[in-house]
């Protein structure tokens, strides 16, 4: 019994050890969670529709039809929904005259409009199409456009608004919070001042102000944004290179010569990716919501291009009558939005080495 006993430590110790990288070990942890695994796969999913848009079986954006204004989501073709108006309309105009069935006349014109529809064509890209041989699964707009590929192709400006604006202002906030948490002093000072007179101001009215001044482009739209958006980054960044700066292997860097750029973004600034990737993930809605914002006061993207915040806006008038106008990009926003929630609330969990045991 005591040689068995002997032996046991040394066998102990000369188990191999499986090493994993924090990477692995933070895609670990957030596969676990279920809400930021479904919402990063919906994510994906909407930037892979928008993407290969061009590739889609849909109708152009912004090809209009005047005739097909207001038609709801239908598998029919447009030619049949307008076919079954007019025939409810000569119906019910029979009925207000007492009678219950059309009048030769009336079924003549039934006919000939019927005709027309089969056989209209329209001249598009050097090729005629069927005009009333179109479907529109989630319906028209209000100039006879596809609802479904304005939602796709808004999809694409929404998403870059989001995505761009929000590396913008990461990459202004990061190197002025880095600058000014590792010089300290009275560059720490000015710059820390600096950014609470801009937090002082209201920031949607600097936006506004900024679209007034530049113009109601998609490139002034993400300027404007990103101009006032970088604040939060820079305190989250200066606070954190503020807590690294006088570590050990900073004193390393400086013992073999290293510069204060090198210092800075070579050593501190990547110690913050971890924050600043959660940053991006959580400020990307933000973006998409401002937008939207701008939008319902006239100051968002211009046509033909779409957003959709945008549609939303287009479809308060009438959404009564018309409530699919409403609900489409409404719901589709929602539902992005959401997921990056999700998704951004799930890796900062999964990045946060105070939660390294709790999931």
């Amino acid at each position: 019994m005591k040689n068995k006993n002997q032996h046991q430590p040394e066998h102990q110790f000369n188990q191999s050890i499986k090493r994993t990288s924090l990477f692995l070990d933070a895609v670990r942890r957030l596969r676990k969670n279920k809400m930021a695994v479904a919402g990063f796969i919906i994510v994906v999913i909407y930037a892979v529709i928008s993407l290969s848009a061009p590739l889609l079986p849909i109708h152009s954006y912004k090809f209009q039809i005047l005739d097909h204004r207001f038609l709801p989501p239908s598998i029919k073709s447009a030619g049949k929904i307008l076919l079954e108006r007019e025939r409810a309309r000569l119906l019910t105009q029979a009925k207000n005259a007492g009678r219950d069935t059309l009048l030769p006349d009336e079924l003549e014109k039934l006919e000939t409009y019927e005709q027309k529809l089969r056989s209209d064509t329209t001249i598009k890209d050097g090729k005629p199409i069927r005009t009333f041989g179109r479907i529109y699964l989630l319906g028209t707009d209000s100039l006879g456009r596809d609802l479904l590929a304005r939602i796709i192709y808004g999809g694409q400006v929404s998403i870059a608004i989001g995505l761009i604006g929000s590396i913008t202002s990461i990459l202004i906030g990061t190197c002025i919070g880095a600058i000014a948490g590792y010089m300290g002093g009275k560059t720490d000072y000015l710059i820390t001042r600096f950014i609470d007179i801009m937090y002082s101001l209201p920031y949607m009215m600097l936006v506004i102000i900024l679209m007034a001044l530049f113009g109601r482009g998609i490139l002034n739209l993400f300027f404007a944004l990103a101009f006032v958006s970088w604040l939060t980054v820079a305190r989250v960044v200066r606070g954190q290179i503020i807590s690294l700066k006088n570590s050990e292997f900073i004193e390393a860097a400086r013992s073999i010569g290293a510069g204060n750029l090198r210092i800075v973004f070579k050593h501190l600034v990547p110690n913050t990716l971890g924050i600043i990737v959660v940053f991006t993930t959580l400020t990307i809605p933000n973006f998409i919501m401002m937008e939207a914002f701008l939008s319902f006061l006239g100051l968002g993207v211009q046509a033909p291009f779409a957003t959709w915040g945008s549609l939303i806006q287009e479809s308060v008038d009438g959404m009564d009558l018309f409530p699919w106008r409403l609900f489409f990009p409404a719901i589709t926003m929602v539902l992005f939005l959401f997921a990056m929630n999700f998704f951004g609330d799930g890796l900062r969990d999964a990045l946060d080495p105070q939660l390294k045991n709790k999931l």
